[in-house]
């Protein structure tokens, strides 16, 4: 197909190359009609130029577009060449003092808490670096995209408008100057022709409707057959049905299906075939017949290609406009002028409204690009901005219903505009008093909600999941209503007033479709069937909150307004309650000599709603009155004579009562759906404006109503009016009612209410009731939720409620009353009270829940006790009431009261005959303490001529009257103080006494003598210390009691160490045989230890006995006995890798056995240490296996182990582990013969080496070749001369038992198959080599741990690492004894040749390609195999020393080649030391055989401190890897941190401390050594400075560097695109921490395939960068995530923490966010320990919900 369209494309590139925009821009200066010009023009050639096929060229197009059709109108608008003319516009221009900058998606958008008008004013990152709100306290967020930055709005910050950048910009603003008088005359009128043009074009074909022909004056003469089949967005199908569905419709590949699906998503609208109609019309019938079964189905469209390409020019167009009007605010202006001008039409016809009306009827990419153009012109345009927000409110209603019938996210309709204009105060104030905009939104939200009952109330029945979607778009009116009051308003004018009051009457009608919805009935006799949708009803007054409040502030700024809202509310009320109080009979209630009628109602019979927001708006205007002190300014303006008490207390208090029967378990059977409606009227998201408010009512009719009237209607609502009314009720009721439910409730009804008399009475903290301010009710609460416990700055805010800012206060008071203590390396910063504090508790605080407040007591109770006080919980002190609520203390010594409070005690003096409870007399002596407490304060602050009315003391003297005589409360207390039953209130009655005792004798203060008062104090001084002494009696005795106890626990513990001494002495044992020194051992003392070589020193054999953690039974290991493993993980790893990108092409054929020096990819051996037998683990893996194929049949969930790649988690700890190492003995002294002759010196040993060597090769070839002249053999045979002792037929007999040999061969094969990712095979040759790299590299990287965290090499390793170590060097020491002969011998010829050459193997790796610890090791390990047939009497050892000695040289050669000689200035001139003189010598001779292609000679002293340096890394590996090969306990010197070591590690090694001496010892070999190194042509290639080397010491692998700020990370991302979808910004950003790369993860775009999965962008990465293991920070969310291989992932916690020690995983709180150095150092060493995996396994167990995440598709 493409090469059909070839010759076309490029016959038409020529005629559209020919056109000269100049000349065209001539044509259309001379012409009369110019639209009809243009217009020709663009008939013409749009279709020529966009959509020429299926797939577009955007590059192609825009080149040409610019050519053919902007450059004309660019060279028409200046005039002259545009090159010229717009820079000439844009330096007549003033730059603006408005930023201005559009968000794009994950930008970091930066509000100030301090100064922003409101949480909408945000700063882009560059504005708000150069601001003054950088040292404020500020909040960070990741913009969603589409907003823009605030910068340089004067409306927007309190202070601070400007950052340092449009500071510069203000200077000239006088008044507004028209922008137009920059431009010239002639520039403005070709300007606005143009404008007016092709503004006109863009909206007309966008907005075009019909699908095959276009409009008349852009029809084309000749007419294709072309059309596209369009496919469009929506947000109902899933991106996997719109896949398949694309795979069946067009069959197309699924990459490509996703390709157009992404398309989709991110534009709106993607062809997804081109051809003639019938071809285009098939392929929609097929999409729409698949996708119409469950939901509507997605919308595609047949359409003709020209209109296509005229639309997509149409977008092209008003970018284009955007970015010409950059140039000048004089386009800007005339741009507006166009837009905003009425057309022919009248109203609605102007360019704008046209677009704004079809804004749900355009698609996606179109939608974005003229809400931009907008941004860019109108809203920076202050003139036309206010124009345009006039046009948007006229549009208000209609604008709001195309959002909600749409199904375009809010953020792609041009209803979020709303939020750049009403947040703008000015704009917000015009559009209330000139458009009357709060009614007409309150209004087109009324007009959505139609449900109604036959009360006009809101019905929200059978909410299914579209009514639940349109209910979510109606709520965005609310978030509208939300922006227009967010700044109150300073000063008012009339018509201010007359419009707020005619949208506040709205409002009021707004809540009385409220008031009373969802009305419940109490269920009796069988559970509810259909639990009643209640959280459409919730949601509405969650969202209403902050208005509510609002609406209450803006009351509040003004007085008349005040007055007038506070009428209004109350009619309201009035007719609500008009509207059912009829037919319910008055009864009348008489307690005390007291009466009262009330109305007969029982909340556990009739309806009652929890939705009372009149009432509640009507209580809070109330307060205002009292806060304002309207109430005592204009008495006579207000209604308030007309107020009838109890009808205003009826509602909230059957709320109050519903919420005590809930308690009381009376509405079990009406379901969770009220308890939920309990749960969230007490919430602190609704509480503000729900439970507050209904205890603040009360407050109100309680004030202005008799407190004996108003107990009594409460005790009838309560339906406790039976109990207190009739005398000894209480004692009938119990003994006839057995039923104990019924007797249970009753006691929590009593409790709830007493507990509500307590709060009616004590929470005065709310501005207005009490005489506060805000900041004293803030400090309370924090006080408060700080009693329970200490808590982070987290938790606190979210126990606190927001205002519409999303501000608490809290930070203002936050220090006063707690102290901040700072996190760890876990956990979190925490603040506790201050302990002055603590005398402020109040254990009835009406916010505390059930267990809230429980704790609390709990936690006060201990702190007293702590402190040897006694643990009463007094009544705090309380400020006073304000006037308008003075009367309510008199509740308290009410008779009803005092009757309630006498009943009880009586009950709880005869505690026998009653049904009563602890918790109901608690609240009985909390109260008697509020009513001392408040007589107290009366009399303190009495003046002289006042009487105190308040006279509880003497009331509570009084015994009661003639016919009962029932004593006194004082009388009952006295009593209650010795009752043994109530040991826990005692201080608490104690405090009462003592408290009367105080108020009484203030009363008589001024008569009486002081005697009385000294008898009385030495009376309590006396009380006071018979109390102490009874303490301390009591604290001896306990303390007593605890040494007893612990003496008795020491006993059993010796006890049983006697019985189990066996299990203490094996561990101590074993504890022995895991510390890596051997103090016991006699030998070590006075000698020097060696680890290797003839003179090794000799250490004598520790038996070892272990325990296998299945069976339990103990073991000896030997080397006959059954086999003991240690459970262990092998993974490959490049934590150590200096080159991440080499990749092994073809695994099956790569060659393992030299590792290049970058240790580009390792296999890393780790173990939890704990063993078992071989067949125990054996039937424990069975078991597993066959469990896992149950399961798997069960349910296909992911285990966190990998069953078919042999994984398990280890039986004990959890570890993850993958195969198991065999428990050996040292190897070495198995196979040691007698050394009983001379030992050759290195260079007879290399002599003798090369022969067997030789003659082994010869044989081998023998072998190989058919024998078919016997005569020639024999010949050959004479002339082989085998070296003396050699005897190659020999084969050493196995040492080892069988299931030993099992699981060597098991751990080999593990090794091997992991190590290079192929199927296990025993046989392969390459299986040894694995295990002797993943000894040396586990072996390295623990070195380099030490090293990192600067420990000393033997310290005290964890014992896990120890034994892992330990087992492996052993093991793979001994694996050679499993593998065949030849090939180990063959493994060892190789290695051997790539330092001493030999004919026979060519291509080896030259000196500088191999890492020498990795050869040594392997050297050593396979050397066994070659002695075992030598017995002329070389020992093993010998051949350590020599291969070690060799290794080493060769080590020093490679230092030598690559060391940089930058010269340090401390060039020593004095005379050198003996090392310094020999090291030169050598690199002179290096000099000659590179043939002097090595750098100049730099001093001695720098070329010995590189060797030393460089060596270091090495010799320690060689150290450990000695260590626990031969097992010589290491050198008590090297055990200590500090210095470096290195002589007594050339000690430990058998090594000259001047390593050049080694040199100089062997130098007859040494030369001829050196001179074949440095001759191979990869040295002379590095020399001449064409390929690079590895340098010496390799520097330490780290983490990439994070920025201290985490807002930098975020831009980082925001600016990162997609790689692949041309670029489009990516969702989720993620940075991997090892290399730093960005990548866009969790996407479809960037899924590729990986053995032959489709894997998502940080799976594929981890293959390539960490061998499988990744850590990534996925940036949006700030969180820090682990893969490893595809299955395995957890996320971990930030190192990113606030200023109050917390890490905000998912940005939801903002607060600026700051590195952490030593968490992130905790991520660092996770990784250098290879821990990640392990990590990601015991976070899978402990948490299920990980198993279930797809992790291969992040």
């Amino acid at each position: 197909m493409a090469s059909e369209l070839e010759p076309e494309v490029q016959a038409i590139d020529r005629s559209l190359l020919e056109c000269s925009a100049e000349e065209i821009a001539g044509k259309w200066l001379q012409a009369t009609d110019l639209t009809r010009e243009v217009y020709q023009h663009l008939a013409h050639y749009v279709p020529k130029i966009y959509c020429r096929g299926p797939n577009p060229f955007p590059q192609k197009e825009d080149m040409l577009a610019q050519h053919v059709l902007l450059g004309p109108m660019e060279w028409y608008l200046c005039g002259e060449d545009p090159a010229f003319g717009f820079p000439k516009l844009e330096q007549a221009n003033k730059p603006s003092h408005l930023c201005g900058r559009v968000f794009k998606v994950g930008e970091p958008t930066y509000s100030c808490r301090d100064c922003a008008v409101d949480p909408t004013c945000v700063l882009c990152m560059e504005c708000f670096l150069g601001s003054i709100h950088r040292d404020h306290r500020y909040r960070m967020t990741t913009s969603g995209g589409g907003g823009f930055c605030d910068c340089g709005d004067t409306e927007a910050w309190k202070e601070g408008p400007y950052c340092q950048k449009h500071e510069l910009n203000t200077s000239e603003i006088e008044e507004e100057e028209d922008p137009l008088v920059h431009l010239s005359e002639d520039v403005i009128a070709r300007t606005y022709n143009i404008f007016a043009i092709m503004f006109r074009y863009a909206v007309e074909i966008l907005t075009w409707e019909k699908e095959s022909e276009l409009p008349a004056d852009l029809e084309m003469v000749e007419k294709s057959d072309t059309y596209y089949c369009m496919l469009f967005n929506d947000e109902v199908h899933t991106y996997e049905q719109v896949i398949y569905t694309l795979q069946k419709a067009v069959n197309c590949t699924q990459k490509e299906a996703i390709g157009f699906a992404t398309t989709v998503d991110r534009d709106g609208r993607r062809s997804v075939r081109y051809g003639d109609f019938q071809y285009c019309e098939q392929a929609k019938s097929v999409i729409v017949r698949n996708t119409s079964r469950q939901t509507k189905p997605l919308k595609v469209q047949v359409m003709h290609s020209s209109i296509v390409a005229h639309q997509n020019f149409g977008l092209k167009l008003l970018s284009w406009l955007g970015s010409i009007i950059g140039y000048s605010d004089g386009l800007r202006r005339i741009l507006c002028q166009v837009g905003l001008q009425e057309g022919p039409d009248g109203e609605n016809s102007s360019l704008v409204d046209r677009l704004m009306l079809s804004d749900s009827k355009l698609w996606k990419g179109a939608r974005s690009v003229y809400h931009q153009l907008f941004m860019s012109s109108l809203l920076m345009d202050l003139k036309y901005k206010k124009l345009f927000a006039v046009r948007f409110a006229k549009n208000y209603e209609r604008l709001q219903s195309d959002y909600v019938t749409d199904d375009h996210d809010r953020e792609f309709s041009v209803a979020d505009l709303s939020v750049q204009i009403f947040t703008v105060p000015s704009l917000a104030r015009m559009l209330i008093t000139e458009e009357n905009l709060m009614s007409i939104i309150i209004k087109t939200f009324m007009d959505h909600l139609r449900h109604r009952d036959a009360h006009g109330r809101f019905q929200f029945e059978r909410y299914t999941a579209l009514q639940a979607f349109k209910f979510r778009r109606v709520q965005s009116l609310i978030l509208d209503l939300k922006y227009v009051l967010i700044s109150k308003p300073t000063e008012w004018s009339d018509e201010l007033r007359q419009k707020f009051l005619e949208g506040f009457d709205a409002f009021l009608e707004l809540l009385k479709c409220m008031q009373g919805m969802d009305p419940i009935t109490r269920q009796v006799g069988q559970h509810i069937e259909m639990e009643p949708e209640w959280e459409a009803a919730f949601t509405l007054q969650m969202k209403l909150t902050h208005v509510i409040s609002m609406m209450q502030d803006w009351c509040a700024s003004d007085e008349k307004v005040l007055i007038e809202a506070y009428k209004k509310c109350l009619a309201v009320l009035m007719q609500c309650h008009g509207g059912y109080t009829d037919g319910e009979q008055p009864i009348t209630l008489s307690i005390c000599g007291h009466s009262v009628e009330t109305i007969r109602y029982c909340v556990s019979q009739e309806k009652v709603s929890i939705h009372l927001p009149v009432s509640r708006l009507l209580a809070g205007l109330h307060v205002l009155l009292s806060k304002s002190e309207v109430a005592y300014k204009f008495p006579e303006l207000l209604p308030l004579s007309e107020l009838s008490p109890p009808m205003l207390i009826e509602h909230p208090l059957r709320c109050l009562v519903l919420c005590a029967q809930v308690h009381a378990g009376m509405w079990r059977r009406n379901g969770f759906s009220l308890v939920n409606q309990i749960y969230y009227y007490h919430n602190v998201k609704c509480r503000r404006e729900m439970f507050d408010k209904d205890i603040v009512m009360l407050q109100t009719g309680v004030s202005m109503m008799d407190p004996n009237h108003f107990l009594m209607i409460m005790l009838s609502r309560f339906e406790l009016y039976q109990i207190f009314s009739t005398p000894d009720y209480g004692k009938r009721f119990s003994s006839e009612i057995t039923h104990k439910d019924v007797v249970q409730q009753n006691n929590t009804l009593i409790e709830e209410m007493l507990y509500l008399i307590i709060m009616l009475v004590g929470e005065r903290f709310s501005p207005g009731v009490g005489q506060v301010n805000a900041t004293e009710e803030i400090k309370r609460e924090i006080i408060h939720q700080l009693s329970i416990k200490p808590m982070a700055h987290s938790e606190l805010v979210k126990s606190l409620p927001e205002d519409e800012n999303k501000e608490t206060g809290m930070e203002s008071v936050i220090e006063a009353v707690a102290h901040f203590k700072k996190p760890g390396l876990t956990g979190r910063g925490m603040y506790e009270l201050k302990p002055e504090c603590a005398k402020e508790f109040n254990l009835y605080f009406y916010h505390f829940s059930r267990a809230e407040q429980s704790k609390a007591e709990e936690a006060q109770r201990k702190l007293k006790r702590q402190n040897r006080e006694d643990t009463a919980l007094p009544p705090p002190v309380l400020p006073p009431f304000c006037p308008l609520f003075a009367s309510l203390v008199n509740i308290l010594q009410s008779d009803v009261m005092l009757c309630i409070m006498g009943t009880i005690l009586q009950w709880a003096v005869e505690h026998n005959g009653y049904a009563w409870s602890e918790s109901m007399l608690q609240r009985v002596l909390h109260l008697i303490g509020m009513a001392l407490q408040e007589e107290k304060q009366h009399l303190e602050n009495v003046t002289e001529e006042h009487v105190v009315t308040f006279t509880f003391t003497q009331k509570i003297s009084k015994p009661g009257e003639a016919p009962k005589n029932s004593p006194s409360i004082l009388a009952m207390l006295e009593t209650l103080q010795n009752a043994p039953y109530l040991e826990v209130h005692k201080d608490m009655i104690r405090w009462i006494l003592k408290t009367f005792n105080a108020v009484k004798k203030m009363r008589e203060s001024s008569p009486t003598s002081p005697v009385a008062e000294t008898e009385g104090t030495i009376m309590e001084e006396s009380s006071r210390d018979k109390d102490k002494a009874e303490r301390k009696r009591k604290a001896e005795i306990a303390r007593l009691r605890r040494e007893k106890i612990m003496a008795q626990m020491s006993e059993m513990q010796r006890h049983f160490i006697d019985e189990n001494k066996e299990l203490f002495q094996q561990t101590l044992e074993l504890d022995a045989s895991t510390s890596a020194v051997l103090d016991n051992s006699p030998v070590v003392s006075d000698m020097t230890l060696t680890a290797l070589g003839p003179t090794q020193t000799q250490v004598p054999e520790q038996r070892q006995f272990v325990t296998c953690i299945l069976c339990q039974e103990e073991q000896e290991v030997k080397v006959e006995s059954r086999a003991m493993v240690l459970a262990a993980f092998v993974q490959r790893s490049t934590v150590l890798s200096k080159n991440r990108s080499k990749f092994i092409q073809d695994p099956e054929k790569y060659d393992p056995l030299f590792m290049h020096p970058d240790l580009s990819c390792g296999t890393h051996t780790s173990s939890c240490g704990h063993i078992m037998h071989a067949h125990c683990w054996q039937r424990y893996f069975d078991s597993v296996q066959a469990k896992e194929q149950r399961r798997q049949q069960r349910l296909r969930l992911h285990t966190s182990y990998d069953v078919e790649n042999g994984e398990f988690l280890c039986p004990l700890c959890e570890c993850l582990s993958n195969t198991v190492i065999p428990l050996l003995l040292p190897p070495r002294n198995i196979f040691n013969k007698l050394n009983f002759s001379e030992q050759p010196n290195l260079t007879q040993w290399i002599r003798t080496i090369s022969q067997q060597i030789k003659a082994l090769q010869f044989l081998r070839k023998e072998e190989s070749t058919p024998n078919n002249a016997s005569t020639k053999n024999s010949e050959n045979k004479d002339e082989l001369q085998l070296p003396e002792g050699f005897r190659p037929d020999f084969h050493p007999k196995n040492p080892y038992s069988e299931s030993i040999k099992e699981m060597l061969t098991t751990f080999g094969t593990a090794t091997y198959k992991v190590g290079l990712k192929v199927h296990p095979n025993e046989e392969d040759p390459r299986v040894p080599i694995m295990c002797w790299g993943s000894c040396a590299y586990t072996i390295q990287s623990i070195e380099r741990i030490l090293s990192d965290e600067d420990k000393p090499l033997f310290g005290p390793l964890p014992c896990r690492l120890d034994d892992c170590l330990r087992s492996l060097t052993r093991f793979a020491a001994a694996h050679w004894t499993v593998a065949s002969l030849s090939v180990v011998q063959g493994h060892f010829c190789k290695l051997f040749a790539s330092l001493v050459p030999n004919d026979s193997h060519e291509e080896l790796p030259c000196i500088l390609d191999i890492d020498m610890f990795h050869l040594l090791v392997g050297l050593v390990l396979a050397f066994p195999a070659l002695q075992c047939q030598d017995f002329s009497g070389i020992s093993l050892g010998t051949g350590d020393l020599h291969i070690f000695h060799l290794v080493t040289m060769a080590h020093i050669i490679q230092i030598l080649l690559t060391s940089c000689t930058e010269e340090n200035g401390m060039d020593q001139e004095n005379p050198t030391c003996e090392e310094e003189s020999a090291v030169l010598a050598l690199y002179k001779t290096l000099h000659q055989y590179t043939g002097s292609a090595l750098k100049e000679i730099p001093s001695g002293w720098h070329l010995w401190r590189s060797v030393r340096a460089g060596i270091m890394p090495f010799l320690k590996c060689s150290a450990l890897f000695f260590h626990y090969l031969n097992g010589v306990p290491s050198p008590p010197d090297i055990q200590v941190p500090g210095t470096s070591h290195f002589e007594h590690l050339c000690n430990y090694l058998s090594l000259p401390n001047n390593l050049i001496c080694l040199f100089q010892e062997n130098s007859e070999i040494m030369n001829s050594l050196i001179e074949s190194w440095c001759h191979n042509s990869e040295v002379k290639r590095y020399l001449e400075g064409e390929r690079d080397v590895i340098r010496y010491p390799r520097e330490s692998n780290k983490l990439i560097n994070l920025p201290e700020d985490y807002s930098s990370l975020i831009n980082q991302a925001s600016n990162f695109s997609c790689p692949k979808s041309g670029g489009d910004k990516s969702r989720a950003p993620t940075l991997c921490l090892v290399c730093g790369s960005l990548l866009c993860s969790q996407s479809y775009c960037c899924q590729t395939e990986l053995e032959g999965e489709d894997v998502g962008a940080c799976t594929a990465h981890t293959y390539s960068c960490g061998s499988g293991v990744g850590i990534f920070l996925r940036v949006r969310e700030c969180q820090v995530l682990f893969l490893a291989g595809k299955t395995k992932g957890c996320f971990y916690s930030p190192p990113y923490l606030d200023d109050y020690g917390e890490t905000d995983q998912g940005l939801r709180r903002g607060n600026p966010l700051h590195l952490c150095k030593e968490r992130f150092k905790k991520i660092q060493k996770l990784w250098h320990q290879h821990s990640v995996t392990e990590e990601i396994g015991h976070a899978q167990e402990a948490n299920q919900t990980l198993v279930g995440i797809d992790w291969q598709h992040l």
